[in-house]
């Protein structure tokens, strides 16, 4: 599904020169081609020797390859590449250019500004190096020279030092990644979501370098490292953690790091709307339903967004809610002040073992407004359809990539939900990550409501709500006068006498959220606390006007 959303093998290789040079390579010495996937799934984890080629975003690519003579995986970054002398001697004097440029400017402070400023003096450095009559690169007189193909090659590797985090920045783009090991300049390794611990083809040249990089990187988050002060704890501009050790006499095989991708403050919805992965009103509906003690599920591939959405609409529950959840890893963040928040034990003697069924069997006495399960993938499933027939409201992320497929997960082993009782699920979300026009994105391809199983239909009633549609990038309204959960459970609970006036809520919802697009409240703690003050104190409480 996410194939027939997203671009072509044939036209990312037509836009990315690099990658259709490896390709041409790879084909050669191996004579086949890598399979191009846009989105990768958790079944892929079973292929023994795979050859599969993603994107994170043009111009990065890559290839994880199970080479059959060692029966070994390597994780592959295929990346414009500087790849002579002569264009290692342009790029420095675009990059020295920049340098020079630099200070006599105003620097903004925005990334997404300080980006554009940095796309400006690239563009001037190489204007000026054109026209410089000190333009020999080689010997006297020769002109300074650039074809289109090493401008974009070379724009793309300063940002990638300079705004990026250089070498890394492809694991750092790639959602699929967890971890991050570097021991020695020669030796980068990672833990995949799906394929788990790989060596990658990422070097830094020596040790030298590599030293230098840390000192960078220490720097530029505020924790200098140095043979002083060898070992250093630090959050990257992304969230992630790391941990830097420095010095030759503590590391031996030369300065190393871990780094743990993780992101602090959860995203926003408002910056998902920004982002076009959802609409205002896809939000606005979500809005009502948690307000209303409905249960959703977020569903979707691996690293499709599914915990970043689940994250993001949890503000959408009452202020005054307590909040319960149980997790394997702690990924779920919730700003509610009355939040129990558990994780499974899963070493120790067996009796001191704690599984998320046994969190789950707690929460029902724990008297919760909400419980959130960070993943259901077994037994568990049974009692959070337990906890939602005693009037629990239950929230989760769930691997399936539409609601067929999701049902028949729920009502077969090992989970075993009787299909009757399948509509104590209100509202599953699906989420989809996409290829398209170079860019990896993350789009809420469905929402789908849940109304009941009738024997008569020999299954179960569900309801589109919302689609998003791929050629307009746009989420269309299917539910709009026809919404089972709107109409017949949230407006009957909410006391309207017409449940079509719920709509008009909706709306107002929606155009709450849109505003905060436009006026750049993207913070998710001050969205938080525009949602609180709105149920507090209804459109007066908000800090602006609609």
């Amino acid at each position: 599904m996410a194939q027939a959303f997203s671009d072509t093998f044939e036209e990312a290789m037509a836009r990315n020169p690099h990658l259709r040079k490896y390709v041409d390579q790879f084909r050669r010495k191996y004579g086949k081609l890598p399979e191009f996937h846009a989105q990768l799934s958790r079944d892929m984890k079973e292929i023994l020797y795979p050859n599969i080629l993603y994107p994170v975003g043009d111009p990065i690519f890559i290839h994880i390859y199970g080479d059959p003579a060692t029966a070994e995986k390597k994780y592959i970054v295929i990346e414009p590449r500087i790849e002579s002398r002569e264009e290692e001697q342009k790029y420095s004097m675009i990059r020295d250019k920049i340098l020079e440029l630099a200070p006599s400017r105003e620097i903004p402070e925005e990334q997404e500004e300080f980006e554009r400023f940095l796309d400006a003096l690239f563009d001037e450095a190489v204007l000026a190096l054109i026209k410089s009559s000190k333009g020999g690169l080689f010997s006297r007189g020769q002109r300074f020279t650039i074809t289109k193909d090493e401008m974009e090659k070379f724009r793309y590797l300063i940002k990638r030092d300079i705004i990026g985090i250089g070498p890394l920045e492809p694991i750092a783009r790639d959602p699929y990644i967890e971890d991050i090991h570097i021991i020695g300049a020669n030796n980068v390794s990672l833990v995949h979501k799906i394929f788990e611990m790989m060596q990658t083809n990422i070097t830094f040249g020596d040790d030298v370098k590599l030293a230098d990089y840390f000192k960078n990187i220490s720097e530029r988050i505020g924790r200098p490292v140095s043979d002083r002060t060898p070992i250093v704890d630090g959050a990257l501009p992304d969230g992630s953690r790391i941990n830097i050790i420095y010095s030759p006499d503590i590391s031996i095989k030369g300065p190393s790091a871990t780094i743990r991708k993780f992101s602090a403050t959860p995203i926003s919805i408002v910056q998902l709307i920004a982002w076009g992965t959802l609409s205002a009103e896809v939000a606005a509906y979500l809005w009502i339903a948690l307000e209303y003690g409905m249960s959703v599920f977020v569903c979707g591939e691996t690293a499709s967004g599914k915990t970043t959405l689940l994250n993001s609409i949890i503000p959408f529950i009452k202020p005054g809610s307590k909040i319960y959840t149980a997790e394997d890893t702690p990924e779920v963040q919730v700003p509610h002040p009355v939040w129990q928040r558990l994780i499974t034990r899963e070493r120790g003697p067996e009796e001191s073992r704690v599984t998320l069924f046994d969190l789950l069997k707690a929460a029902l006495r724990s008297r919760p407004n909400y419980i959130i399960v960070g993943e259901i993938r077994g037994a568990e499933g049974a009692i959070a359809f337990q906890a939602m027939q005693t009037g629990h409201p239950v929230m989760s992320t769930f691997h399936a990539g539409d609601i067929k497929k999701m049902i028949q997960r729920f009502t077969g082993h090992p989970i075993n939900v009787p299909i009757t009782f399948i509509d104590n699920l209100n509202i599953a979300v699906f989420q989809q990550a996409v290829y398209v026009k170079g860019k990896f994105l993350r789009r809420t391809i469905n929402v789908v409501e849940i109304e009941g199983y009738y024997e008569e239909l020999g299954g179960v009633a569900t309801r589109n709500v919302f689609e998003w549609d791929p050629v307009s990038d746009r989420h269309i309204f299917r539910g709009f006068n026809n919404s089972y959960i709107l109409e017949r459970k949230i407006a009957e609970i909410a006391g309207y006498e017409d449940p079509k006036e719920i709509y008009n809520e909706l709306f107002l919802r929606a155009k709450i959220l849109q505003r905060m697009v436009e006026l750049g409240i993207t913070n998710y703690w001050d969205v938080y606390r525009e949602i609180k003050a709105f149920y507090q104190r209804g459109i007066e409480g908000l800090s602006f006007r609609i």
